[in-house]
């Protein structure tokens, strides 16, 4: 489950809460362009201990304990660890005003085109990387995708370190958290713009403000709702399922908030993490 990857995360971090947004953005940039090099190492030394090829996407079988959520799980600390740091420093800023905003703007497209754009000419210029990649069975037809569409890569083989240089998605590469970092605060700073330029659209997004309020109790609930109807993978259910929890989740974060401050499940968390008060 997710969850217990998510838990790690924030654990991971909670020595740097009281960092500013400067040395936050410096560290998650840090941890994007070395963790997934140390990754890429560990996994290997897993994969060649179990008897299995080494490599980045090549995961030992029967991993458990810590070193699922670290290294070997479906999202491995090391590379997803960034994604939160760098969301930590941008809770830090401003974010209503505008100057912030053009800032994050032009921020978040730099490295989304720093992400993915980088990755095509490291396959194309480092001697040797499309004939090791296409022989491992990336990509279609032995050949790479435009600059624009690194992703038709898809995952890295894992029997070579060239597979670093890839920026698909889940490939937990520096270039794809780069690139995925660099979208999605580009994406941030496109809706907070919109909300506050046109009234119309801050009140059709409030249903989705709710949601975002709420993410802990509407992602548990989601599970509790998969389990519930006894749904093994979401993806392949009919769009009627999707759809259902799309509905019944807003409905109900909607109606929460209109009375509540925080969600049922966020209130909980808050209440136990709240420091003890002092005996007298």
């Amino acid at each position: 489950m997710i969850l217990a990857f998510y838990g790690l995360y924030f654990l991971l971090v909670l020595p740097l809460y009281r960092l500013g947004a400067g040395p936050l953005a410096a560290v998650a940039a840090a941890s994007a362009l070395v963790l997934p090099q140390i990754l890429y190492v560990v996994q290997g030394a897993l994969n060649t201990a179990d008897g299995g090829p080494g490599g980045i996407c090549a995961w030992p079988e029967g991993g458990d304990g810590i070193v699922s959520p670290l290294f070997t799980g479906s999202h491995p600390a090391l590379a997803w660890v960034p994604f939160a740091i760098a969301g930590m420093a941008v809770a830090r800023l401003d974010l209503a005003a505008t100057a912030v905003r053009a800032r994050l703007a032009l921020t978040g497209v730099g490295l989304a085109v720093l992400g993915h754009g980088g990755s095509w000419p490291a396959l194309h210029l480092v001697p040797g990387v499309l004939s090791k990649l296409s022989s491992g069975g990336l990509g279609e037809g032995g050949a790479a995708g435009p600059a624009w569409r690194s992703d038709s890569w898809g995952y890295p083989s894992g029997d070579t370190p060239a597979g670093l240089l890839v920026a698909s998605p889940h490939s937990e590469t520096s270039l794809s958290i780069v690139a995925n970092t660099g979208l999605a605060i580009a994406v941030l700073a496109a809706c907070l713009a919109a909300v506050d330029a046109f009234l119309p659209f801050h009140r059709l997004a409030r249903p989705v403000i709710a949601v975002g309020s709420m993410s802990l109790t509407a992602y548990v609930f989601h599970i509790v709702g998969i389990r519930f109807l006894g749904i093994e993978e979401l993806p392949g259910s009919p769009l009627h399922v999707l759809l259902g929890f799309v509905v019944a989740v807003t409905a109900f974060a909607t109606l929460w908030s209109r009375y509540f401050r925080s969600g049922p499940l966020e209130w909980l968390l808050g209440r136990a993490a709240r420091a003890p008060e002092p005996v007298r």
